[in-house]
C-alpha cells in the first residue's frame, strides 16, 4: 500500500517536473533577452536534477543520485560563466 502511493507520488512528480520542463523550454525558445535565456537554463538543470533525482528514488538505484550531483555542479559552473559572460562580455580575465 505504502510503496503503490509511493511510486504513484514519484510517478505524479516526474510528470510535472517534465511539464516544468516544456515551459522552460519555451521560454528558452521564445525569450526576449538573453538574462531571460540563462534563467531559463537554470530552471531547466534544476528540473532535470530533479527529473533524475525521482528516477533513481523509482528504481532504487545509487548511480542516479551521483549523476544529479554532478548536474547540479556542473549546471552552477555553467551558471557562474553564463553570468560573468553577459555582465563583462568575456568569460575568461
Amino acid at each position: 500500500m505504502i510503496t503503490d502511493i509511493l511510486l504513484w507520488s514519484v510517478f505524479v512528480a516526474q510528470v510535472m517536473l517534465v511539464a516544468a520542463m516544456g515551459c522552460n523550454a519555451y521560454r528558452l525558445i521564445r525569450g526576449p533577452r538573453a538574462q531571460d535565456r540563462v534563467l531559463c537554463l537554470d530552471a531547466m538543470y534544476v528540473g532535470a536534477m530533479l527529473l533524475v533525482l525521482t528516477i533513481g528514488i523509482r528504481t532504487g538505484s545509487q548511480i542516479y543520485f551521483e549523476a544529479a550531483l554532478i548536474i547540479s555542479v556542473l549546471g552552477f559552473a555553467s551558471s557562474v560563466a553564463l553570468a560573468k559572460f553577459l555582465m563583462r562580455g568575456e568569460v575568461i580575465e
